[in-house]
């Protein structure tokens, strides 16, 4: 079932409700400071999960007289937040974990506990595996922030969840809140990821080596099958992604005797073959007769 980005995050939304309302029971039925602070991660899941749903819906505004390449960078902001409130709950556990650390209590009903935990977990492993195959889908940087996230999550909860048993075999109650401490760094790794994969859409990174690699070959195969292919030649393809969006902008050599009428056909039929290969792309060919390079090039020659 291909349900859309704004209805996952709908329900990603009552599965953090949810996952609350679980470990935060579990938390207060067993004391253990690693099943608290990931309930505390779990208010992060609900903020997120709300801000991206606003995002996606921003970002799926047509373009208008204000934006008129569109909204797609919103759901960068999403991911970016996301990242943010990661690493500002981090902090929060971290410092709660340490004065635990330095006064430890003892464990309690453990198995009501650890079963809430898990039950919250597979609710998060579901919905993350969800998102994940929809983030493919849809291109979405939101859905995948959330996903990862949510993983993040599942594999928190696994070693507080193994930390738990092993204290109370051991009875070092010390193990419980620097297992949390732990939990919290690997929070900030996750958060930090989120944070600088934001700033390089914001910063128009360009598309990733495969895509790359298709758009050369779909080059490469529309001119051998020209009549005139060894005379058309292109050059200084540039690519970026803006959310869902993929785009690309090359020059298209042709001879000089064509007319405008058969170029422009070459071109509309080599737009199409490109977005073909690559579903979602934008692609600008500007046209060249052989032996001219654009005026932006001739500057960049000139200064050089």
């Amino acid at each position: 079932m291909n349900l859309a980005p704004a209805t996952l995050l709908r329900v990603s939304v009552v599965v953090a409700l949810a996952t609350i309302l679980l470990k935060g029971l579990a938390g207060y039925l067993t004391n253990s400071m690693g099943l608290i602070s990931d309930a505390m991660e779990s208010f992060v899941n609900l903020a997120s999960a709300m801000f991206a749903l606003a995002m996606v819906t921003v970002a799926a505004r047509p373009a208008d007289e204000d934006h008129p390449y569109g909204h797609h960078k919103a759901e960068y902001f999403s991911s970016g937040f996301e990242g943010i409130l990661i690493v500002g709950a981090a902090a929060a556990i971290l410092w709660v974990s340490v004065q635990r650390l330095l006064s430890p209590q003892p464990l309690e009903q453990l198995g009501w506990g650890l079963g809430l935990s898990v039950l919250s977990s597979v609710f998060n492993a579901a919905l993350a595996f969800a998102l994940f195959r929809a983030a493919r889908t849809h291109r979405s940087i939101a859905l995948e922030a959330d996903a990862r996230h949510l993983m993040t999550d599942v594999w928190t909860s696994a070693a507080v969840l193994v930390g738990i048993v092993a204290v109370h075999f051991s009875g070092w109650l010390w193990l419980d809140p620097l297992l949390a401490i732990g939990v919290a760094l690997n929070i900030v790794r996750e958060g930090v990821r989120l944070v600088w994969r934001s700033s390089q859409g914001l910063m128009d990174e360009a598309l990733d080596p495969e895509t790359i690699a298709t758009l050369r070959a779909t080059l490469d195969r529309f001119a051998a099958r020209l009549p005139e292919g060894a005379r058309v030649r292109f050059d200084d393809m540039v690519t970026r992604r803006a959310g869902q969006r993929r785009f690309a902008d090359l020059h298209m050599h042709v001879p000089g005797e064509w007319t405008l009428q058969h170029a422009a056909a070459m071109r509309d039929e080599l737009e199409q073959a490109l977005m073909d290969a690559v579903p979602g792309l934008r692609v600008t060919i500007q046209l060249l007769p052989l032996g001219m390079e654009a005026r932006a090039n001739q500057l960049e020659e000139k200064n050089g």
